[in-house]
């Protein structure tokens, strides 16, 4: 009987080289995905380094602090006299926009040389988140912050009273009863030493204050 011959059999050590892409051109290889960019320290409302971050890390709002407070050279040597008038500046927003509206006029005057502690910030409707953070480790707790005075210091409208004078103070008309923002205007442009920043609907604030805003 014919032998059939067997079939060669290739075993994989003895299988050649893989085919490679030809001369001049490269295997195309994936490019990685770029992951998140680094996030900015956070802050309450809005993100931003310099001032006091509501919840979990408490720490940060330490570090705000070690901005240059009163004591820099920047900074006035004392309040200005409460029975100076301060200047008004009305940034027009609408009751949702307010508070970030607030948030921006903070960043602005910190970065052109104001100390943290020579800022107040009073909302008429919904809490500003680092107030509602601070408040519940206590209302002593909170108070101190602002005995300190070396920081920018938040206050609702029901208890702004309780603040003292500063420099600059920053209004968010955010919302709440028409009570609120007529009892806020009034206290804020007292408690305001140079400067009163009012966020908010221009004819509500001005039906408060007065044109001359």
């Amino acid at each position: 009987m014919p032998l059939i011959p067997e079939e060669p059999q290739i075993h994989e050590s003895a299988q050649g080289p893989r085919v490679t892409p030809a001369s001049g051109r490269t295997a195309p290889t994936p490019r990685p995905v770029p992951g998140p960019r680094p996030a900015a320290p956070p802050r309450p409302g809005r993100p931003g380094p310099h001032r006091p971050t509501p919840p979990v890390q408490r720490t940060s709002r330490d570090a705000a602090a070690a901005t240059p407070g009163p004591s820099g050279p920047a900074a006035p040597a004392s309040p200005v006299a409460a029975s100076a008038t301060p200047q008004i500046q009305l940034i027009p927003a609408s009751a949702d926009g307010a508070l970030d509206a607030a948030e921006e006029a903070v960043d602005l005057l910190l970065e052109s040389g104001r100390a943290p502690g020579d800022v107040l910030v009073i909302t008429t409707g919904e809490q500003h988140p680092w107030a509602a953070h601070e408040l519940s480790f206590g209302e002593a707790s909170y108070w101190a912050q602002h005995d300190a005075g070396d920081d920018v210091f938040y206050a609702d409208a029901s208890v702004a009273s309780r603040a003292t004078s500063r420099p600059v103070v920053v209004v968010a008309v955010n919302g709440g009863p028409a009570a609120a923002a007529a009892t806020a205007l009034p206290l804020a442009h007292a408690r305001a030493g140079a400067l009163l920043i009012v966020c908010g609907d221009p004819q509500q604030i001005n039906s408060v204050l007065g044109a001359g805003v």
